[in-house]
């Protein structure tokens, strides 16, 4: 689905870089790791007509994706940010193709698209949900469950969310906490939607294992082999009635439109960070759209800024299943936006003020920044 309209060029003076880290209310272990504080970067887009917010979810380590806080930190400020600089005046969707000199880095270069969009559509008094031509007013929430002690530990986390109001449960899996602990939820919680995150951690060799998840009637298994085995994803799906679902894998539309031919996924999980953007990642919605396939939004521990605009993206008529947008309690005890997202009856609101429709909490910027940069003309 096209944009509903494109956005009026703004004038860039500067961009800002921020490294925040933020402390997680509990510890979050997947198969590549355990953090206990959220490294980010926010980015500033500054205009003549005030400022757009973005953000990128890099982590502190290449340990999820090869990018991470330090290489993001140094392409921006050596490159991306001084090469959109020097256009100056620019359209929001030509941000995209203005970076195309730099290779690969698409989270920071989603984080600053993400900021000059915003900055485009604040001047204009336009929301970013109807730019993305979303057609939802609310979206349905996920929690993602990380590994916890044991399986009793993990069924009493998932009985926490589930009280919460939480629509879809998703737990993390590894070698050795698999099905032991996919068992335990569903017979603690039976018919609830449930689904399985594995992080790239199993082979192809796996296959037999993997097939035991079968009997859970699991909505999907998530990214089960390393991103660039698409291949052996279109092999491993024909041995699985579990449809399988790439996430690592989807790094720009063109990789969905591989995945797709290739019949290595019945379900794409679209990352904006991960594609390079939110206009990739409606690229991508708008071609599951076209095949039949089924779409949800996943999440990276984003704040309110970052969770402001997948919950517009998720708002797109193609996101049939609920997504990782968790409120931002979830996650932190203290938001950077003035009203982080709630968990209502099981959604999320989506904003529906200018730009990406959250405001910037100022003292809780401040506090969480650890280095910060303005790079000017």
């Amino acid at each position: 689905m096209p944009l509903t309209r494109a956005a009026a060029p703004v004038t860039l003076d500067a961009v800002e870089l921020r490294v925040l880290q933020i402390p997680l209310v509990s510890p979050f272990t997947t198969s590549f790791g355990t953090e206990t504080v959220r490294e980010v970067i926010v980015v500033t887009a500054e205009t003549p007509d005030g400022r757009g917010w973005g953000e990128v979810v890099t982590q502190s380590e290449p340990s999820y994706s090869s990018e991470y806080t330090q290489g993001a930190w140094d392409v921006l400020t050596r490159f991306l940010a001084p090469t959109l600089l020097r256009r100056r005046t620019l359209a929001p969707e030509d941000v995209s193709g203005i970076l195309d000199g730099v290779v690969g880095h698409r989270m920071a270069k989603a984080g600053l698209e993400l900021a000059v969009i915003d900055a485009a559509l604040r001047a204009e008094g336009r929301g970013f949900a109807q730019y993305l031509g979303a057609e939802n007013d609310r979206v349905p929430s996920g929690v993602s469950v990380g590994i916890q002690r044991d399986p009793r530990a993990l069924v009493d986390a998932v009985g926490r969310y589930l009280d919460e109001g939480y629509v879809r449960i998703k737990i993390k899996i590894k070698p050795g906490r698999d099905v032991d602990d996919t068992a335990a939820v569903r017979a603690a919680f039976g018919g609830i939607p449930l689904q399985v995150d594995a992080n790239s951690a199993y082979t192809l060799q796996d296959a037999e294992l993997l097939a035991e998840l079968d009997r859970f009637d699991l909505l999907l298994i998530e990214q089960p082999l390393q991103e660039d085995d698409l291949v052996d994803h279109a092999t491993l799906a024909k041995r699985l009635s579990t449809p399988v679902c790439l996430d690592e894998s989807i790094v720009s539309d063109k990789a969905a439109a591989d995945a797709l031919a290739l019949g290595s996924a019945a379900i794409l999980n679209i990352k904006a960070g991960r594609v390079g953007g939110y206009l990739e990642a409606v690229a991508i919605h708008d071609r599951a759209v076209a095949a039949g396939i089924p779409v949800w939004c996943g999440g990276m521990l984003e704040t309110g800024i970052g969770r402001a605009a997948n919950a517009a993206l998720a708002a797109l008529p193609g996101f049939t299943l609920p997504g990782d947008i968790s409120a931002s309690a979830r996650f932190y005890d203290r938001d950077i936006v003035t009203e982080p997202a709630v968990l209502e009856d099981g959604h999320v609101r989506v904003p529906t003020g200018a730009g990406l429709g959250v405001e910037v909490d100022a003292a809780a910027l401040e506090a969480f920044t650890v280095r910060r940069e303005r790079i000017t003309r």
